[in-house]
């Protein structure tokens, strides 16, 4: 499954533009940039942990590759650059937004099989309300990790941040990620007519959103 995505973190950068710092104020969650490069946050199946020089590879794949990204997700050929750029200048670890690797357990290389990612909507307060995002690769697709990553990430903003409220936004057309919000618990909300342009037309996307008071109450 996939998301749109801004500049590696899986957002949609037709309606976020690159940031350079100081255009939010300072993101607070659970430990400052620096230790956040520094934790790991596992399931079972995967874990979530800060990208690595390693990992370039897998980055500059996300600028010339469609079929990594995905249908949803692909807006044209990007330079890598800028995708390098970004790691080099805070290890997409940020004030305003922070990208993720996906590893899987079972991998002995801990290479990314896809990315997770957060950035302030800057409609609320800052730390209120969080946009989401989680991409898998394709030869990874179809095996639950989507979920399972949507999960960790949920229960990572959830407990360790002081977050109100989760935003995701996704294709009309994406079915298994609509799915995939859903059983995390997240409410669709509405429905954004021909918002963005792909693949030839304009088209429809759908807003979901998850409360804090909405987790808590699947937990009694």
């Amino acid at each position: 499954m996939a998301a749109r995505s801004v500049d590696t973190t899986a957002h949609d950068r037709r309606r976020y533009p690159s940031h350079s710092k100081g255009d939010y104020p300072r993101m607070e969650y659970g430990g400052q940039p620096d230790r956040l490069r520094q934790d790991v946050f596992v399931d079972v199946n995967l874990q979530l942990r800060a990208f690595q020089e390693r990992d370039l590879p897998f980055l500059d794949r996300l600028s010339v590759d469609p079929e990594a990204v995905g249908p949803f997700m692909w807006s044209g050929f990007d330079g890598v650059r800028r995708r390098r750029h970004r790691w080099e200048n805070d290890g997409y670890v940020g004030e305003a937004s922070v990208a993720l690797a996906i590893t899987l357990s079972s991998e002995v290389d801990d290479a990314p099989a896809g990315l997770a990612s957060w950035q302030i909507n800057p409609r609320h307060q800052p730390g209120v309300c969080y946009e989401v995002g989680v991409m898998i690769l394709p030869e990874h697709r179809g095996k639950g990790f989507g979920l399972a990553a949507h999960k960790l990430l949920v229960r990572h903003l959830f407990d360790f941040t002081p977050a109100h409220r989760l935003e995701a936004v996704t294709d009309a057309e994406n079915v298994p990620k609509q799915r995939a919000l859903e059983r995390v618990g997240f409410i669709l909300e509405g429905r954004r007519r021909e918002v963005y342009f792909r693949s030839g037309s304009w088209r429809d996307e759908l807003m979901y959103g998850l409360l804090r008071s909405d987790r808590q109450d699947s937990r009694q």
